[in-house]
């Protein structure tokens, strides 16, 4: 066997027992039969295994996020930390194209410069999720997992403050399991995350098929748990 073929496993190993010899024809239905199943399994618990693996961090992740989230009172997720900043903007950066500080002059505000004044000065992170220009005060909202900071500058003075607030590390990741405020590359992790549990669950399905000892309780187990599911949501979800 090359390093490129599927593993051997025992389920494939007992169909090769019980299939024909090579010079018996008298049925040879049942012989293409029997290696087409052969060759289902070992696909199957190949990728079965290798996507697991593949997707071993993932899942590890999800899953204990899943507590954190759920509990997040036993984590101290409800700690919070701020801090307090003011500066100085130029006041041209300000002003519309007429030089007056009306919200009809908008269009003429720097908010590139003034965006990343802001990120240099204090050190900002997370993704600019609103601008907002007013006839007296621009308002700069940024947010990233656990984080957010809020700027209200005058628009007259160029002055503003600041407040940047932090959630901690299981705000993060309950952040990172939602996909609250994450962008749009950990939002495809999260599609990928939820093809490989997909996939994992599907080839698992269809090993326990092959399994004749363990098909039907294994089947009995699995509609037991999915049936415990819907009767959960259905009676006891308020």
């Amino acid at each position: 066997m090359s390093r490129s073929d599927p593993p051997r496993s025992s389920i494939a190993e007992s169909l090769r027992r019980n299939s024909p010899e090579p010079g018996d024809r008298s049925r040879p239905g049942t012989s293409r039969l029997r290696t087409l199943k052969i060759r289902t399994v070992k696909l199957t618990l190949w990728l079965h295994i290798y996507v697991s693996m593949f997707g071993l961090a993932a899942v590890l992740f999800f899953s204990v996020t899943g507590i954190t989230l759920n509990h997040p009172d036993w984590f101290f997720a409800g700690s919070e930390r701020q801090e307090q900043a003011e500066g100085q903007l130029e006041a041209k950066w300000l002003r519309g194209p007429s030089g007056t500080s009306d919200a009809e002059g908008s269009s003429g505000v720097a908010k590139l410069e003034i965006v990343e004044h802001l990120r240099q000065e204090h050190a900002i992170r997370g993704a600019l999720v609103d601008f907002r220009v007013e006839e007296a005060e621009c308002t700069v909202t940024f947010k990233g997992p656990g984080y957010a900071a809020d700027a209200f500058i005058d628009r007259d003075s160029g002055h503003y403050n600041l407040t940047q607030t932090s959630h901690g590390f299981v705000a993060v990741i309950n952040d990172l399991h939602k996909g609250r405020d994450t962008g749009p590359v950990w939002s495809v992790v999260i599609d990928l995350s939820a093809v490989v549990l997909t996939i994992i669950s599907a080839t698992g399905l269809i090993l326990i098929f092959f399994l004749k000892l363990r098909r039907v309780p294994g089947l009995v187990i699995g509609l037991l748990g999915a049936a415990a599911l819907v009767a959960i949501a259905i009676l006891l979800v308020p």
